[in-house]
């Protein structure tokens, strides 16, 4: 595939085409139907386009269903980042075969990333004859005429061939919770990062218009909602028709809700003037994900990730000073292709010298379609995993020095869930992106609580709330 490098642009989907498709919702639902239930594998992307579908299936009157056995419609949204989720899909969608056998008018449907991915739907098909509804991430909006397709006994496959994709404005969401919510701000990817299919899946950037965005997050505060991260597979480069920059869409959704995160961010494009926006705003938390993926100049350049190390630290500096107590985060890929040991060791160094609060750590994934794939020099199993094992355990040293530093400290928290192992227990989240677990009777999610950080464990804290 060519790599088309467009403008960042926005392509709006046409009213009377969402109109066309809410008429065939209505019409669904006077039939009355029965219950749902989606898995939804890969990114917080997926997972907004998962509360999309599950949006629609409830204004079509299906229910969600107390386990995946009791559904009459079993979706797999899925992901193709990594050859573990394409295997995994594969795997689970096989198991409902014997499930379809015992009640023939169960629909099973696949859609996402990885329906989008050249050849996949083909071997899904193949492999899964009883799956009878597939479509891929360009034609989520038409899901009510697919599986109204579906109930009449049809097999349906939506695979969109031109990666350009539109943008359909007005579509209903189910979320899980009422304190938080994913809006996404932009779609597509033009990066090309040489191990990367998401440019081939998710399409060009495409970003919503600034007044779509805010009337989104002025709707979900005006129904409590207490915390939004904006998302996009690179917020940094929002660009929409008519103008506006990111920094500019953050300064505009000031004081809209407490609190307002973002991600994902592509370090090429971290500039002077959102670190500014972040530092100076009080709605916008000091917690960013900054993905490195690797600390070699060499590695950098065969990802085409479009910075030096050098470049990065100093991203890292300048944002310690704007915001002492920023929470960063990050992703690294161990066993990139011709990564030397040498290479490898300035990974380490990387690590080291930032201290992240967290990182995620996977090895390199082969993606068929990508520059890597085709790149010598690729890294055996071993030598991969043993290198993730020692990233890792540098990583976890530095996170729980970091989660000791903070006992004796007090900080607010937006609590989020209660414990699954006491009602009086819950998870509540300090600015920076860490999450605490402490006793407090009469919290609910969503509410604010000040606590004070007595213990630290691998990845928490544990606090005690500070009666006001």
């Amino acid at each position: 595939m060519a790599e088309a490098q467009d403008h960042n642009r926005e392509t709006r989907l046409p009213e009377a085409e969402i109109e066309r498709q809410r008429g065939i919702m209505d019409q669904i639902a006077a039939n009355g139907v029965g219950k749902y239930w989606i898995n939804t594998y890969g990114c917080q992307m997926n997972v907004r386009d998962s509360q999309t579908l599950a949006g629609m299936l409830e204004g079509m009157g299906y229910e969600k269903a107390a386990e995946q056995r009791q559904a009459d419609l079993i979706l797999f949204n899925t992901c193709c980042v990594r050859e573990n989720a394409e295997r995994r899909v594969f795997g689970n969608v096989g198991h409902l075969q014997a499930l379809k056998k015992e009640r023939p008018n169960l629909i099973v449907g696949v859609c996402g990333c990885m329906m989008q991915q050249d050849g996949s739907a083909e071997r899904l098909l193949s492999s899964a004859p009883f799956v009878s509804l597939v479509f891929g991430t360009h034609n989520l909006y038409r899901f009510p005429e697919l599986l109204q397709g579906a109930l009449k006994g049809e097999r349906l496959v939506a695979i969109e061939g031109d990666p350009q994709g539109v943008i359909a404005e007005g579509l209903p969401a189910q979320r899980e919770g009422n304190s938080r919510a994913f809006v996404n701000i932009m779609f597509g990817c033009n990066n090309f990062c040489s191990y990367c299919i998401v440019p081939f899946v998710r399409g060009r950037e495409r970003s919503r218009a600034m007044g779509d965005i805010l009337r989104e997050i002025e709707g979900l505060s005006a129904q409590g909602i207490k915390e939004v991260t904006l998302l996009g597979q690179n917020v940094n480069s929002y660009a929409p028709e008519g103008g506006g920059s990111f920094p500019k869409l953050l300064k505009s959704l000031e004081g809209l809700v407490p609190r307002l995160r973002f991600m994902t961010s592509h370090p090429k494009d971290l500039s002077d003037e959102l670190i500014e926006a972040m530092a100076s705003s009080k709605t916008v938390c000091p917690q960013l994900h900054l993905p490195v993926q690797a600390g070699s100049n060499a590695i950098l350049q065969a990802m085409n990730r479009g910075y030096t190390r050098e470049k990065y630290l100093g991203l890292v500096e300048k944002l310690r000073d704007a915001m002492p107590e920023i929470g960063l985060s990050t992703d690294f890929i161990a066993g990139f292709p011709g990564e030397t040991e040498s290479d490898f060791a300035q990974t380490l160094d990387l690590c080291a010298k930032s201290r992240f609060d967290s990182a995620f750590t996977f090895i390199y994934s082969r993606r068929s379609g990508t520059k890597a794939a085709k790149m010598e020099g690729q890294i055996p199993s071993e030598i991969q995993h043993e290198r993730l094992s020692r990233l890792i355990a540098l990583q976890e040293g530095i996170t729980a020095e970091k989660l000791r530093a903070m006992e004796g400290k007090e900080y607010e928290l937006l609590i989020e869930e209660p414990s699954r192992r006491s009602k009086q227990d819950f998870m509540g989240r300090t600015g920076s992106g860490i999450a605490v677990n402490l006793h407090g009777e009469g919290l609910r999610p969503g509410d604010f609580a000040r606590a004070k950080m007595v213990a630290s464990g691998a990845n928490t804290l544990r606090g005690e709330l500070i009666s006001e």
